[in-house]
């Protein structure tokens, strides 16, 4: 699971500010006068989003996270008290609250996913990358956690590396995976066995003529 919200960290940074503001309007302007307060999830996710585009370019890299002063600005913008954006975002696994790797995979533990072999994915993942599960690699560029349920169950054993889905994977995948990542290349995103989307492992048995040859 993520790491905990440690508000006085060393890592915290002391002030924080959006780069477009006129971003931040429109994302209020989508909540009825009054609801305003409504906004704070997806300012949280914006401010997680500007973190990590300014660590893919720091030395070392790190990934997208939610400072406390992030979390101070929102509750200015919305008038809402920071307790209030603190439990939002203490309360959703998707919200990192404090630094990751370039890369945050997040392995799916959950039983479709551990009855297909997700131990042996975690596991690759120590191996290869030299670390353990919630543990970020020296470089920067690597986290790796364990997560519940991500949705891709038939797709079993799957992991989620930042906002993408890797499917169908064994061991071997796997770490060509983390090894194409580190190296800067382009990696297929969904089901890594050649199946189409989440089709029957055994191919079509109805609709033949709509899928791609």
């Amino acid at each position: 699971m993520k790491k905990p919200f440690d508000q006085n960290a060393p890592y915290q940074p002391a002030t924080f500010a959006f780069k477009d503001m006129a971003v931040v309007a429109e994302i209020i302007s989508r909540y009825p006068e009054g609801r305003q307060q409504s906004a704070v999830m997806p300012l949280l996710d914006l401010a997680q989003r500007q973190v990590g585009e300014e660590g893919a370019a720091a030395t070392p890299p790190f990934g997208g996270w939610i400072p406390r002063a992030a979390m101070d600005e929102i509750s200015n913008i919305l008038s809402m008290p920071k307790v209030k954006v603190y439990e939002v975002a203490t309360f959703y696994s998707m919200y990192n609250l404090a630094p990751v790797g370039k890369f945050l995979v997040q392995v799916c533990s959950t039983s479709p996913c551990w009855l297909c072999g997700s131990d042996k994915i975690k596991q690759a993942c120590e191996k290869h990358l030299g670390i353990h599960t919630g543990e970020t690699t020296k470089d920067g560029l690597f986290t790796v956690v364990e997560v519940e349920c991500l949705g891709a169950c038939v797709n079993a054993p799957m992991a989620q590396i930042n906002d993408d889905f890797y499917e169908d994977l064994t061991a071997e995948r796997t770490t060509e995976i983390l090894k194409a990542l580190a190296s800067g290349k382009q990696v297929p995103i969904g089901p890594q066995n050649g199946r189409t989307n989440s089709m029957a492992l055994g191919g079509p048995t109805t609709l033949k003529d709509r899928v791609k040859a």
